[in-house]
């Protein structure tokens, strides 16, 4: 994963309104005093990815962690700006830089909170794409993309971690 490297912090910088500037353990760490605070709560992680339409391109991908019912915490992090020459590129990258943080948070939380936390059935992937629109051609290859890795789709207009969460920091 193609992220911005924090100075002196060895990986990428993730950033939260209330806490400032965070390494990727200091997140899980922030995450498991969440889930902690309410255990008998229902969670689901949310992971989506946004980029402005102009080149080069600013990603964001934002990490939602969800107390059904009860509100929100949400991380983000900026990627290197990249190039693309077409949408389908340009979504493709939105996706895969989802996928690829969804794994991350997968095993890292799997590590911290232990296997009977199911997190294969809690982790979204939402996606930038919808029926309406350009990008309703690219839909059936990128959430194929997203069940392969073995997470759950969701496009818009039900994919608000793409298209509202990182969108703002886009």
């Amino acid at each position: 994963m193609e992220l911005s490297q924090g100075k002196n912090l060895g990986g990428p910088q993730f950033h939260s309104w209330s806490k400032g500037t965070l390494t990727l353990e200091r997140v899980f760490e922030e995450i498991v005093a969440y889930i902690r605070r309410e255990p008998e709560r229902s969670y689901q992680i949310i992971i989506g990815s946004d980029s402005a339409a102009r080149n080069p391109v600013p990603l964001v991908t934002a990490v939602t962690v969800r107390r059904v019912g009860n509100g929100a915490v949400h991380f983000w992090v900026n990627s290197e700006k990249k190039s693309f020459h077409t949408l389908r590129d340009r979504i493709y990258e939105e996706a895969m830089q989802s996928i690829t943080l969804a794994q991350e948070f997968r095993s890292g939380l799997r590590d911290k909170l232990g296997e009977d936390v199911l997190w294969d059935d809690k982790i979204q992937v939402h996606i930038d794409v919808g029926e309406n629109g350009p990008t309703r051609d690219l839909i059936d290859q990128v959430v194929g993309m997203v069940k392969g890795f073995g997470f759950e789709a969701v496009i818009k207009p039900g994919a608000f971690g793409a298209s509202q969460v990182a969108d703002r920091h886009t």
